[in-house]
C-alpha cells in the first residue's frame, strides 16, 4: 500500500476526530444535546425546555445536563398558544427505574395551575449530584404527559468521553476498510504486471 494514501487517510480520521466534537458542542451551546431534546412534546402540544444556574454558569443554558449542583432555574416556554387555557402541572422525580410510589422520589412538585402567559418557571436547590425526570402533564384531567431526563451534576468527561468514542470508533473502522481496499488493490495490480 502507498504511503501517499496513508498519510492523508489519517490525517482526515484524527481531524474528524478532533473537529466534530468542538464543532457540536460550539453550537449547542456547550452542551451536546440535539437542539430538539429541548423541545417537549405534551401529547399534540410543544414546549421548549431551558435551564440556568445563575449562581454558577450566568447566562449559559442548557436543557438536560444540569452542570452543577445548586439552584437550578428552568423554563418552559409555550409554542403551542392552545396550552394556555389548559392546566399544567410540574414535578422533578428522582430517577429510580420505578415509579410506582410517585410521592416518595419527588423532589419537587406544581400543582396544575393555568399559565396564560405561555410559560412556566421555577426553580429547584439540587443538593446531589444524580440522575432525575421531570413529568409535565397539561389537561382538566392531566392527560397529556411529556418527561424529560435531568442529569445533575455528573462529569461531563464522560459525555465528551463517549462522544469521541462514538465518532473515532467508526472513523477508525472505515479508515480500516479503506486500507484493506487500497492495499489489496495494490497487490492485485502489482500481480497482473510480468517482468521479461
Amino acid at each position: 500500500m502507498s504511503l501517499k494514501f496513508l498519510k492523508p487517510a489519517c490525517l482526515c480520521v484524527v481531524m474528524l476526530a478532533v473537529g466534530v466534537p468542538f464543532s457540536a458542542q460550539a453550537q449547542h451551546g456547550g452542551h451536546e444535546l440535539e437542539k430538539n431534546f429541548c423541545i417537549l412534546q405534551v401529547g399534540p402540544y410543544g414546549m421548549h425546555l431551558t435551564g440556568y444556574q445563575p449562581d454558577n454558569s450566568h447566562n449559559k443554558e442548557f436543557c438536560g445536563e444540569v452542570p452543577e449542583t445548586g439552584r437550578t432555574v428552568l423554563v418552559l416556554d409555550y409554542i403551542d398558544g392552545e396550552l394556555r387555557p389548559l392546566p399544567v402541572e410540574i414535578r422533578v422525580i428522582r430517577d429510580t427505574g420505578s415509579e410506582q410510589d410517585l410521592e416518595a422520589i419527588t423532589v419537587l412538585h406544581i400543582p396544575p395551575k393555568v399559565y396564560p402567559g405561555g410559560f412556566v418557571n421555577f426553580e429547584y436547590n439540587f443538593d446531589k449530584p444524580g440522575k432525575f425526570v421531570g413529568l409535565v402533564s397539561a389537561g382538566s384531567k392531566q392527560e397529556h404527559v411529556a418527561r424529560f431526563p435531568l442529569s445533575v451534576g455528573e462529569s461531563t468527561a464522560v459525555s465528551h468521553f463517549m462522544h469521541y468514542i462514538m465518532i473515532i470508533v467508526p472513523l477508525a473502522g472505515i479508515a480500516v476498510v479503506a486500507a484493506i481496499f487500497f492495499f489489496l488493490r495494490g497487490r492485485r495490480k502489482s500481480s497482473g504486471i510480468t517482468v521479461s
